[in-house]
């Protein structure tokens, strides 16, 4: 499978001896990898690969090397040219991520990738196409055909745990039992989906319904990928998961946040599949450009803990007091106040809004809950500073696949031990930095865009094969249509990529992907 050989092969490149003072740029010897290296078979708002600088002796350099690689990405289109943004994003540990977004359909993509105008490792990449842009309607493969182009991995252990206790299920029979449970509409808002003939549909329960424009996205996104099998489910759209283990009927409600003492179905959070879908679009903050906008070496940072937030949970409060007493191990201030607004004037003042990116001005970050698992963690460790992460029941689709002291280092739940893990880590200062590295090559690994969309492809996938009874657009459901374009596209071509897998060029372009 492509995604194993890619990973495989990164590893590889990984462990190559590094260097400190390397030579000159070698363009032959250095990497470039990735999904967007494949635009042909994976479509995503916007693609993405990657570059590592390598020397003539095939040392890979770990620092900075600057503005030193072009890429320029050409093609023809029914606009007579190929209309993309690229933008290049320098990780500072001598690799670059390479993130580009097609306007339209291209014909012949070229993708060149230049050290001092000499082509880097198999640059051009060529493709006759066509390569579709994010917007093309074009679902003609089933969806394990697609997860397989797109280079899933076969199987997630959040999924599998969390599926386990619905081997079948009627949905005829058990939406009965959820709405008597959840339609609460001053406390609970959820909604009803059915996917039929790769149409979206639903309707929804409760006074704040705002948030299903997350989930529509990602599914109509995944509908012009794929075709998407039949299916119905229950989507929760408040923070907290709502299916008790203890109490109340066991039925299947998704939720993009799990705890312990619930069974939800956990999908990755509104947040990262936004900066997924918005990526190079109206977000500023998502898994690519953090990785990109961080200023200051390891050993330039500030020797503290950072954190700022809103007054979401009582130990937010408790950060402060104990921020106070510890001035030199501490930055923290809250931004907000609005669940304990009576104890503004003892924790205040409200300092203002810091980029996410100069968070890591700052050595060490801490991660604790708000009114659930805090959203930002993802983004915590794909930075390049040390996490400190308050043990909590909430946990987001990927926590199981986490180590506490390899990819960060835990504090107790009432952060009773801040101060010492701090202490600890100062003192240490090498195995704290080897911790961070691991929880960024984790995020690298396992939470990019490509990650996300195979993640709810996946869940799907596997829900379907669950759902037993039959499957139809229901009375008052809410057809959820595709977004037309500002400029309604007639070059997607989907009956060329068609015509190309009915003649088995398909699996061509799988073993393309296996190089």
């Amino acid at each position: 499978m492509w995604r194993s050989h890619y990973t495989a092969f990164f590893v590889v490149v990984y462990l190559i001896f590094t260097c400190i003072n390397c030579g000159e740029i070698d363009p032959a010897s250095s990497v470039v990898w990735g999904p967007g290296l494949s635009p042909d078979l994976i479509v995503m708002p916007a693609r993405y690969f990657f570059i590592h600088a390598m020397d003539s002796n095939k040392t890979r350099f770990q620092s900075s090397q600057g503005d030193v690689f072009s890429v320029d990405i050409t093609g023809d289109s029914e606009f007579k040219y190929c209309r993309v943004w690229v933008n290049i994003l320098d990780r500072k540990d001598g690799s670059y991520i390479v993130r580009y977004k097609l306007y339209h359909t291209c014909l012949n993509l070229k993708i060149s990738v230049k050290y001092k105008g000499r082509n880097v490792a198999s640059s051009p990449y060529t493709f006759k196409g066509p390569i579709f842009a994010e917007d093309c309607y074009c679902p003609v493969e089933s969806i394990s055909e697609w997860l397989t182009k797109f280079g899933c991995q076969r199987e997630y252990e959040q999924i599998t745990e969390d599926l386990k206790p619905f081997p079948n299920v009627n949905l005829t029979e058990v939406r009965r039992s959820i709405l008597k449970k959840y339609d609460s509409p001053g406390s609970t808002s959820l909604c009803n989906y059915v996917i039929k003939d790769n149409e979206i549909y639903r309707k929804c329960y409760g006074k704040y319904v705002g948030f299903k424009m997350f989930m529509d996205a990602i599914l109509l996104s995944l509908a012009r990928k794929v075709v998407l099998p039949d299916l119905e489910f229950f989507m929760n759209l408040g923070d907290w998961p709502l299916v008790s283990t203890e109490k109340g009927p066991k039925v299947p409600v998704f939720s993009w946040c799990g705890s312990d003492d619930t069974m939800d179905i956990v999908l990755p959070t509104y947040d990262i599949t936004e900066a997924t879908l918005e990526c190079m679009g109206r977000v500023m903050l998502d898994m690519l450009s953090v990785q990109g906008n961080i200023d200051k070496k390891w050993e330039d940072k500030i020797e503290k803990a950072f954190w700022r937030g809103r007054d979401s949970r009582r130990e937010r409060l408790k950060l402060i007091e104990i921020a106070r007493k510890n001035p030199d191990l501490f930055n923290a201030s809250l931004t907000n106040f609005f669940f304990f607004k009576e104890e503004e004037k003892e924790y205040g003042p409200k300092e203002k809004h810091v980029s996410f990116f100069k968070f890591f001005d700052y050595k060490y970050q801490i991660n604790i809950d708000g009114t659930v698992a805090a959203y930002r963690f993802p983004y915590l460790l794909a930075g390049d500073s040390l996490v400190f992460k308050q043990d909590s029941k909430y946990y987001e689709h990927f926590y199981n696949q986490l180590e506490a002291w390899k990819h960060y280092i835990p504090l107790d739940a009432d952060l009773s031990n801040i101060v010492e893990q701090i202490i600890w880590a100062k003192k240490h200062d090498a195995a704290a930095r080897a911790i961070a590295e691991r929880g960024q090559q984790f995020a690298r690994s396992n939470l990019m865009p490509q990650d996300i969309f195979c993640y709810h492809a996946t869940l799907l996938k596997n829900w379907s094969h669950r759902v037993i009874s039959e499957v139809k657009v229901l009375d008052g459901m809410e057809h959820v249509p595709q977004p037309v374009p500002d400029k309604p596209h007639e070059d997607c071509q989907c009956d060329k990529l068609s015509a190309k897998q009915s003649q088995g060029d398909d699996k061509d372009l799988r073993n393309k992907e296996e190089l």
